[in-house]
């Protein structure tokens, strides 16, 4: 159905409009179902939501479409436009509006930190916090901070293990090795255990050139001194720094200190933000970040999301950001205030437009074309190979269309105690793990696969039908209704009949499906005697037995959570004087009802709360 509205059935917002104040917040623009389909900010809300609702001339497509669709909309008002954008950004990684632009992982890049101890690591974190680390990344690519962490920790003698620093230890592996000052073994003093950090540190910042001098002068004194294997070791580390150092390009003799950012979109609406990090004139890094966004976003648009986005969680905001498209004036307006806010200190946002600057700019855009390029390569790989498998299974099943959603159903069961079900659902090739469901067999008494397997389809497609299960559940909420274009039933010619019985029980024939043999990897059909065979190779098959092992796990994995409970709950409950404190206790000090029943009453007496006579008690009873 469409949501498009003409004029006449959107409320009259006259009244509402002129309600609202001339100050910073956020509003939530949402069409006929209730659905957030686009999250703002300003710095005057009245003048930002009432310009949507005056003329379309001087819109660009994607706002007059969106426009198109709002019939409410919500503000929240905020005390500063900081705050404003902060709450902006919470609110579209919460509901993810179709109409926003939004920087795909934002959570999931990793750092490299220094932490904040008296005897200081160089770690990988994912979590940027205000706890006196010193932070540096982000890393796009695990691959090369993996590879700059493994350079460092041969380069720079700080500790690498993570055990508390007492002094006392008898024995350090890394000191050993020339790795490692020891401070575990008292064999250094702080000062001196500061220095290998503080080097870590410039290295890190694009300073390596700064701790060439002191590592020359401590190595010609061990040479002085006689010491030629520590002047050696010294050698090799000076050698090591200078190779890396000959890599970083030196391409601001100035010693600039700036973030690069520059967009490259693609034909088909994907697009994503090259970032140079430049540190004391050198570049540091270059790293692409993908963002979800549509073929009519602009790439002043782009860059605004993806500045507002990427620096709220980023470890360091420059003093400079040049960039390679102006940011749209009402957005600047915020992020350019919050910015320095942030920083605590100065922040231009320049677009330059000649000179050594805008070269700077050129390069990285030109990366960030390359990066697109290859980044669409290798989705366009995935897709055709998912495609090939998805066409290739629609022909060996004789389909009408291809399966892009498949699920597959799974009995789970152990001498036919605690049986239960999985459905786990493919969505064009991957798993679409918020559709899975999980199922307690509940009209099938012992072990037998066969009618399990029939109450658990008939219990999905009449909720698909908007009937009322034995549950009593309400089945019309949507969350079932969508269908499957394929139903795989883990098993052969006896799950499949069972299963194709239950369908035509509730009225669903049309269905197709078909079950699948594990021994011989073996697909079988409705009134069709012989299995169908695919290739040894073939795409379909590695998806039809991906899909079976996801379906297989996920039913075990709930299986074992219900034997589990069954298992403590008929050992332990009938004990008296075991309460759930104590039953937690004593699973936590023995793992299992099997290690409690094995356990002497010594043992058992060590569990807070148990006392001799309720040990006797228990182990009696077990």
């Amino acid at each position: 159905m469409s949501t498009d509205l003409p004029p006449t059935t959107r409320p009259d917002f006259s009244a509402r409009l002129a309600a609202l104040a001339v100050a910073p917040g956020v509003y939530l623009m949402k069409d006929e179902t209730g659905n957030i389909i686009y999250v703002g900010k300003a710095a005057a809300l009245r003048n930002r939501v009432r310009s949507y609702f005056q003329s379309e001339r001087g819109k660009d497509p994607k706002t007059r479409e969106l426009v198109r669709h709002i019939v409410d909309f919500d503000v929240i008002r905020t005390d500063t436009a900081a705050e404003a954008l902060i709450l902006e950004n919470e609110l579209i990684k919460k509901h993810q509006p179709k109409y926003n632009i939004l920087l795909k992982d934002s959570k999931t890049y990793p750092y490299l930190k220094i932490t904040n101890e008296e005897w200081p690591r160089v770690i990988i974190t994912r979590r940027v916090v205000d706890d006196g680390g010193r932070y540096y990344g982000p890393y796009t690519s695990a691959g090369q901070m993996h590879k700059t962490l493994h350079l460092i920790n041969r380069l720079f003698t700080y500790r690498k293990c993570d055990k508390k620093i007492t002094g006392n230890d008898d024995l350090c592996l890394y000191y050993h090795m020339h790795q490692c000052t020891a401070p575990c073994i008292s064999a250094v003093d702080r000062p001196t255990y500061m220095k290998a950090v503080d080097s870590a540190a410039l290295f890190l910042s694009g300073r390596g050139d700064e701790i060439l001098a002191p590592l020359e002068g401590e190595m010609q004194q061990a040479a002085d001194a006689w010491n030629f294997e520590r002047a050696a070791e010294l050698r090799d580390r000076i050698e090591a720094v200078n190779h890396v150092l000959e890599r970083q390009k030196i391409v601001s003799p100035n010693g600039l200190n700036a973030d690069i950012l520059a967009v490259a979109q693609g034909p088909g609406g994907d697009a994503g933000v090259q970032a140079g990090f430049l540190r004391n004139g050198k570049m540091l890094g270059s790293e692409f970040f993908a963002v979800r966004s549509t073929l009519e976003d602009r790439p002043p648009e782009i860059l605004a999301s993806f500045v507002s986005q990427f620096y709220m969680d980023a470890a360091v905001i420059p003093p400079l950001l040049l960039l390679e498209h102006r940011l749209p004036a009402a957005e600047e307006e915020v992020i350019a205030p919050w910015l320095r806010e942030r920083r605590a200190g100065k922040v231009e946002i320049v677009v330059p437009q000649r000179g050594d600057r805008r070269h700077l700019v050129e390069m990285v855009a030109k990366s960030a074309s390359e990066n697109l390029e290859q980044s669409r390569l290798k989705f366009l790989s995935d897709e055709m190979k998912t495609t090939a498998a998805l066409t290739e299974l629609a022909e060996a099943l004789d389909l009408p269309r291809m399966p892009r959603r498949i699920e597959c159903f799974d009995i789970s069961t152990l001498q036919g105690t605690n049986t239960v079900a999985s459905m786990v659902v493919f969505e064009d090739g991957k798993p679409a793990k918020r559709e899975y469901r999980r199922f307690t067999i509940k009209t099938v008494e012992g072990s037998d696969d066969f009618a399990s397997m029939s109450e658990v389809i008939q219990r999905r497609f009449r909720r698909a039908s908007g009937t009322a299960d034995e549950e009593g559940g309400k089945t019309d909420d949507g969350k079932w209704t969508k269908l499957p274009d394929l139903v795989i039933v883990d098993g052969g010619k006896g799950q499949l009949s069972s299963a194709v019985a239950a369908l035509e029980a509730v009225g669903w024939t049309g269905q197709a499906i078909t079950g699948l043999a594990k021994e011989n990897e073996e697909l079988f059909l409705p009134g069709r005697p012989d299995a169908v065979l695919l290739p040894r190779d073939s795409q379909a098959l590695y998806l039809i037995q991906r899909i079976r092992d996801e379906a297989h796990r996920f039913a075990i994995t709930f299986h074992q959570q219900k034997r589990s409970k069954t298992s403590i709950a008929s050992s332990l409950d009938n004990v008296p004087g075991i309460g759930p404190t104590r039953k937690k206790a004593l699973i936590r000090r023995f793992g299992s009802v099997k290690g409690i029943r094995e356990a002497t009453e010594a043992d058992l007496v060590t569990v807070a709360g148990i006392t001799p006579a309720l040990a006797a008690q228990l182990k009696s009873s077990l």
